[in-house]
C-alpha cells in the first residue's frame, strides 16, 4: 500500500443474486460492515440470506429499463446508494447454431450483456458526482472462449466484457473502480460437489468472493481491471 487509508464502502448492491456467490458476497461484505441488498427476478428465494446477512432484497428483471431504474430509486430511498455494484446476471441458451430460437438468444443478451449496461450505467450516475465507488461484473470462461453450441453465451459474455474495459477506462479516471472477473471453471454448490478424486477441482464461492474483497480493497495506485479465477486442475 502507498499509505493511504482504507477504502470505505457503505452499501453494496448485488444484481442477479442467488444461493451461491452471491450469497457468499453477502455474507462477506456484511461481516465488513457494509449493507447489502439483493436484486433478483424473484426475491421471495433470497429470504434466507437476507435473514442471515441483515440483507434488503429487491425485485427487478435487470434486462429491462424501467425495472432497472426502479431498483436503483427504491435502493436510494429505502437505504442509500450504493458504493459497490456488483453484476451477476447472466442468459443463456444451449444449441446449435442452425436450430437456436433467435428470440430466446436476443432475451439471453438482454440479461448477460444490456442488463450489465443497464446497472452499470445507474451505478456510474450515482458514483461519478462522488468519484468514489467499484462496479464488478461476473464473467466465465465464456468471456473469452466461445464454446461450441455456446453462442448466446459467448456473445452475451464478451460484450459484457467490452462493456467493463469500456468502463474501467472511462471512470478509472473519475475515481471509479471497474473489475470484470473471469471465474473460468464450475463453482461448488450443495448440489455440484468435486469429486472424491479431483479435490478443489470447483471454485468454492467463498474463495471467489475473497478474491473480490481484495479487488475491492486494491490501492487506487495499482488497481486490476480484469482478474481470472480458476481451479488449479482447470486448463486454459
Amino acid at each position: 500500500m502507498t499509505g493511504t487509508a482504507p477504502i470505505a464502502y457503505r452499501r453494496a448492491l448485488i444484481v442477479g443474486a442467488g444461493a451461491g456467490l452471491s450469497a457468499a458476497l453477502a455474507r462477506l461484505l456484511a461481516r465488513h460492515g457494509i449493507q447489502v441488498a439483493l436484486a433478483a427476478r424473484s426475491p421471495d428465494k433470497l429470504a434466507g440470506i437476507c435473514a442471515e446477512t441483515g440483507a434488503r432484497a429487491f425485485a427487478c428483471d435487470a434486462s429491462q429499463i424501467e425495472p432497472v431504474a426502479r431498483l436503483f430509486a427504491d435502493m436510494d430511498a429505502a437505504i442509500g446508494p450504493p458504493d459497490i455494484v456488483v453484476y451477476n446476471a447472466s442468459g443463456r441458451v444451449r444449441g446449435p447454431i442452425a436450430t437456436l430460437d433467435p428470440a430466446d438468444v436476443a432475451a439471453a443478451l438482454n440479461i448477460s450483456a444490456f442488463g450489465g449496461f443497464l446497472v452499470g450505467q445507474q451505478a456510474a450516475q450515482r458514483m461519478v458526482p462522488q468519484r468514489h465507488g467499484a462496479i464488478l461484473f461476473t464473467g466465465a470462461s465464456a468471456s473469452i472462449k466461445g464454446y461450441a453450441q455456446s453462442a448466446s453465451f459467448a456473445m452475451g459474455k464478451f460484450a459484457l466484457r467490452g462493456l467493463a474495459q469500456s468502463m474501467a477506462r472511462e471512470l478509472a479516471p473519475q475515481g471509479i473502480h471497474v473489475g470484470h472477473i473471469v471465474i473460468d471453471g464450475g463453482i461448488a454448490s450443495a448440489a455440484r460437489q468435486a469429486p472424491a478424486e479431483a479435490p478443489d477441482s470447483l471454485l468454492d464461492p467463498d474463495a471467489i468472493a475473497q478474491a473480490y474483497w481484495q479487488l475491492l480493497q486494491q490501492d487506487r495506485s495499482a488497481w486490476s481491471w480484469e482478474i481470472e479465477l480458476r481451479p488449479w486442475v482447470e486448463r486454459f
